[in-house]
């Protein structure tokens, strides 16, 4: 967990430091809730403008990440609520989950990639939010607090979507293994 120890609420440096760090949770978190590559630039640049804004309540003895993750999701499901609910395109997901990398020859996980793609696209935009926070690997302590929920909350949402994944790839994908995590 970083911690952003030394850093004061007004040291503009200090923010632009930190928030040049973590520019991938930005990015990552428009990329799944804006539908066009205008609109996720327009996102991000909305995301920025939120941390810097909240910035005087940062609370430097907090995880910087946590903080700015909670910022972020919430100015990307308000954004999805102005749109109307819209989702994004599968780029935006090639992007968030591959960061840009181009599929490999294993067509077999190119098919896992779209089919959990399309699964997330699907989900309202608390559960996209809980999907990015458990594939980006964050505990369940930081994604309880990322979100305003408890963690049994949080494990139980996520064994719940873990069989809605499972079901959504049996019926797109019969041939498909059962490799959730």
């Amino acid at each position: 967990m970083e911690i952003a120890g030394s850093v004061t609420t007004r040291d503009t440096d200090g923010f632009e430091v930190l928030l040049a760090r973590h520019r991938g949770i930005v990015l990552k978190v428009a990329a799944s809730y804006a539908l066009h590559r205008e609109d996720r630039a327009e996102l991000a640049q909305e995301i920025q403008l939120q941390l810097w804004r909240a910035w005087p309540g940062y609370d430097p003895a907090r995880s910087f990440p946590t903080w700015m993750y909670r910022i972020a999701l919430n100015v990307a499901i308000d954004h999805v609520r102005r749109q109307g609910g819209q989702h994004g395109r599968a780029e935006a997901f090639d992007e968030c989950l591959h960061d840009g990398a181009a599929p490999g020859p294993d067509s077999a996980l190119h098919d896992q990639l779209r089919l959990l793609q399309d699964f997330i696209r699907s989900r309202a935009p608390f559960e996209r939010a809980l999907l990015l926070l458990y594939l980006e690997e964050r505990s369940t302590r930081e994604i309880a607090e990322v979100l305003g929920i408890g963690e049994s909350n949080v494990t139980t949402r996520i064994s719940r979507l873990k069989q809605r994944l499972r079901e959504h790839v049996r019926s797109n994908h019969p041939e498909a293994h059962d490799g959730t995590r």
